[in-house]
């Protein structure tokens, strides 16, 4: 699989985590306060400028009040 961050898997990824973030009723902003990080951070994720990692994509999975383990098979599910 490609590193880029463009590709088809890693727009799913982008997609889930937006659809999360507003499911959780959350904006941007939120998200990035309950991680510690900028706003920016949130922004870059969701509009493909940077990857995350899988310490990245838990902790985010947290910020969202989430299951990371049910978050991942839901992105599997996209992916497959």
């Amino acid at each position: 699989m490609s590193r880029s961050i463009h590709t088809a898997e890693h727009l799913a990824l982008r997609e889930l985590l937006i659809e999360a973030r507003k499911s959780a009723g959350l904006a941007q902003h939120e998200v990035a306060t309950r991680m510690g990080r900028p706003q920016s951070f949130v922004a870059k994720y969701e509009g493909g400028e940077r990857r995350i990692d899988v310490v990245e994509f838990i902790a985010i999975a947290g910020a969202l009040g989430l299951d990371p383990k049910q978050l991942f098979g839901r992105l599997l599910k996209k992916v497959r």
